[in-house]
């Protein structure tokens, strides 16, 4: 369950900086959610840092993400292991060594709960959930910078805070940090983006 949470924090939390400006926070998800819209399909190469507080080593993971509207996410560890974990709709796919799980998320409630909040946090909506967080927006050098701080229970005992770096250019995540309760910590850097090209349906396959 954790290696998922950390999954859909993809999209998640970083550092606040002291050179932070303020912003028109309704600008900024007016912008957002703007590019959410025109953006038909999304993917990527990411690199995964975990830091514990106890150790001084740090543990890099590696992947690449594929998004694809609506209801369609594939979050896929290369290295140093491989794990997949497919959305497609209402329907969960997670591969793990040779282990291969379906999940219907219309029966399950954890899951769909876990979807939705990958899927939104992917596109941006996470910043118009009020219920879920209360959002800060501030920006810095080519970025703007959204703090999530969670407002269920649930979710404050995992994540102290939820961060979100947005390239201000292509108003789409770049850079993504989750500070847990125990003050260990996961950055996930997006790389070499590109939006709306042609991506393999088979990719999103759940069956």
């Amino acid at each position: 369950m954790r290696k998922i949470l950390y999954i859909w924090t993809v999209l998640l939390l970083a550092f606040s900086d002291m050179s932070a400006q303020q912003v028109d926070k309704a600008a900024v998800k007016a912008k957002v959610n703007r590019a959410a819209m025109e953006m038909k399909s999304m993917e990527c190469d990411f690199v995964q840092t975990k830091h514990l507080k106890m150790l001084s080593d740090k543990m890099v993971s590696k992947g690449r993400m594929y998004y694809q509207q609506k209801n369609k996410l594939r979050w896929e560890y290369t290295s140093p292991k491989k794990y997949v974990f497919v959305l497609n709709d209402t329907k969960v796919r997670i591969k793990n060594g040779n282990r291969t799980d379906v999940v219907d998320t219309n029966q399950n409630k954890m899951f769909k709960e876990i979807a939705r909040i990958m899927m939104n946090s992917v596109v941006g909506k996470c910043l118009n959930d009020d219920k879920e967080y209360k959002v800060d927006i501030s920006a810095s050098g080519s970025d703007w910078i959204a703090t999530l701080s969670p407002l269920r229970k649930n979710m404050r005992q995992l994540f102290k805070r939820i961060v979100i770096h947005f390239d201000k250019q292509r108003a789409v995540v770049s850079r993504v940090e989750l500070l847990e309760k125990n003050d260990d910590r996961t950055v996930i850097e997006l790389k070499n983006v590109k939006t709306n090209h042609a991506i393999s349906p088979n990719l999103f396959a759940v069956d």
